[in-house]
Protein backbone atom coordinates (compact mmCIF):
# COMPACT_ATOMS: atom_id res chain seq x y z
CA UNK A 1 0.00 0.00 0.00
CA UNK A 2 2.87 2.44 0.71
CA UNK A 3 4.40 1.80 -2.70
CA UNK A 4 1.19 2.48 -4.14
CA UNK A 5 0.49 5.90 -2.49
CA UNK A 6 3.45 7.32 -2.39
CA UNK A 7 5.41 6.28 -5.29
CA UNK A 8 1.79 5.84 -7.86
CA UNK A 9 -0.55 7.98 -6.54
CA UNK A 10 -1.07 11.91 -7.70
CA UNK A 11 -2.67 12.56 -4.22
CA UNK A 12 -0.16 10.90 -2.16
CA UNK A 13 3.24 11.38 -3.54
CA UNK A 14 5.91 11.34 -0.71
CA UNK A 15 3.55 10.26 1.90
CA UNK A 16 6.15 8.64 4.45
CA UNK A 17 5.17 5.33 5.81
CA UNK A 18 4.52 6.74 9.51
CA UNK A 19 2.10 8.90 8.23
CA UNK A 20 -0.16 6.00 6.26
CA UNK A 21 0.69 3.81 9.29
CA UNK A 22 -0.88 6.56 11.83
CA UNK A 23 -3.72 7.33 9.20
CA UNK A 24 -4.73 3.54 8.67
CA UNK A 25 -4.76 3.07 12.24
CA UNK A 26 -7.41 6.10 12.55
CA UNK A 27 -9.39 5.02 9.35
CA UNK A 28 -11.59 1.92 8.30
CA UNK A 29 -9.32 0.16 5.90
CA UNK A 30 -10.88 -1.89 3.27
CA UNK A 31 -8.92 -4.43 0.69
CA UNK A 32 -9.51 -6.33 -2.32
CA UNK A 33 -7.01 -9.37 -2.49
CA UNK A 34 -6.71 -12.40 -5.00
CA UNK A 35 -7.98 -15.69 -3.73
CA UNK A 36 -5.19 -17.71 -5.04
CA UNK A 37 -2.51 -15.36 -4.36
CA UNK A 38 -3.26 -13.53 -1.33
CA UNK A 39 -1.81 -10.34 -2.92
CA UNK A 40 -3.66 -7.47 -2.36
CA UNK A 41 -5.30 -6.17 -5.37
CA UNK A 42 -7.15 -2.88 -4.27
CA UNK A 43 -7.31 -0.18 -0.97
CA UNK A 44 -9.31 2.17 0.18
CA UNK A 45 -9.84 3.99 3.33
CA UNK A 46 -12.67 6.22 4.96
CA UNK A 47 -12.41 8.38 8.02
CA UNK A 48 -15.25 8.66 9.87
CA UNK A 49 -16.88 9.98 13.04
CA UNK A 50 -19.77 6.96 12.46
CA UNK A 51 -22.85 9.21 12.83
CA UNK A 52 -22.90 12.54 10.47
CA UNK A 53 -19.88 12.09 7.76
CA UNK A 54 -17.16 10.21 5.95
CA UNK A 55 -13.96 11.02 4.37
CA UNK A 56 -13.28 8.24 1.12
CA UNK A 57 -9.97 8.44 0.22
CA UNK A 58 -6.68 6.87 -0.70
CA UNK A 59 -8.42 4.74 -3.37
CA UNK A 60 -6.30 2.87 -5.59
CA UNK A 61 -6.34 -0.49 -7.69
CA UNK A 62 -3.13 -2.04 -9.14
CA UNK A 63 -2.18 -1.45 -11.85
CA UNK A 64 -2.23 -4.48 -13.14
CA UNK A 65 -5.92 -5.50 -11.79
CA UNK A 66 -7.13 -2.43 -13.21
CA UNK A 67 -9.52 -3.25 -15.86
CA UNK A 68 -11.44 -6.01 -14.17
CA UNK A 69 -14.02 -4.51 -11.81
CA UNK A 70 -11.88 -4.58 -8.70
CA UNK A 71 -12.38 -0.53 -8.33
CA UNK A 72 -16.33 -1.04 -8.83
CA UNK A 73 -16.35 -4.18 -5.87
CA UNK A 74 -14.26 -1.95 -3.47
CA UNK A 75 -16.25 0.76 -3.74
CA UNK A 76 -19.46 -1.75 -3.17
CA UNK A 77 -17.81 -3.06 0.03
CA UNK A 78 -16.74 0.28 1.22
CA UNK A 79 -20.61 2.03 0.42
CA UNK A 80 -22.02 -1.56 1.98
CA UNK A 81 -20.40 -1.32 5.44
CA UNK A 82 -21.15 2.56 5.38
CA UNK A 83 -24.86 2.79 4.23
CA UNK A 84 -26.15 1.06 7.63
CA UNK A 85 -24.43 4.06 9.13
CA UNK A 86 -26.91 6.47 7.90
CA UNK A 87 -24.39 9.35 7.15
CA UNK A 88 -25.83 12.44 6.10
CA UNK A 89 -22.68 12.94 3.70
CA UNK A 90 -19.62 11.33 2.38
CA UNK A 91 -16.89 13.26 0.79
CA UNK A 92 -14.26 12.49 -1.64
CA UNK A 93 -12.03 14.28 -3.81
CA UNK A 94 -11.04 12.45 -7.55
CA UNK A 95 -9.40 14.04 -10.87
CA UNK A 96 -9.74 11.16 -12.66
CA UNK A 97 -12.59 8.48 -11.74
CA UNK A 98 -16.01 10.44 -11.52
CA UNK A 99 -17.33 7.35 -13.42
CA UNK A 100 -16.64 4.89 -10.85
CA UNK A 101 -17.97 6.96 -8.06
CA UNK A 102 -20.93 8.45 -9.98
CA UNK A 103 -22.48 4.76 -10.07
CA UNK A 104 -23.06 4.34 -6.30
CA UNK A 105 -24.57 8.14 -6.04
CA UNK A 106 -21.31 11.07 -5.49
CA UNK A 107 -22.06 13.85 -7.50
CA UNK A 108 -20.59 17.39 -7.70
CA UNK A 109 -21.18 19.74 -5.21
CA UNK A 110 -24.44 21.68 -5.16
CA UNK A 111 -23.16 24.46 -3.16
CA UNK A 112 -19.01 24.56 -3.80
CA UNK A 113 -18.96 27.76 -2.59
CA UNK A 114 -19.82 26.72 1.01
CA UNK A 115 -16.83 24.34 1.37
CA UNK A 116 -13.00 25.30 2.02
CA UNK A 117 -10.21 23.59 2.61
CA UNK A 118 -7.08 24.23 4.33
CA UNK A 119 -3.87 22.73 2.98
CA UNK A 120 -0.30 22.56 3.66
CA UNK A 121 2.85 21.12 1.81
CA UNK A 122 3.69 17.66 1.99
CA UNK A 123 7.10 18.62 3.18
CA UNK A 124 5.42 20.05 6.52
CA UNK A 125 3.22 16.79 7.45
Amino acid sequence: MHTWLADESYWAAGRSRAALETAVAASRNYGIYDGASGAQLAYARVITDGVTFAWLCDVFVDSEARGRGIGVALIEQVMATLEPLGLRRIGLTTADAHGLYERFGFRPLDQPEQWMARTTPIAAR
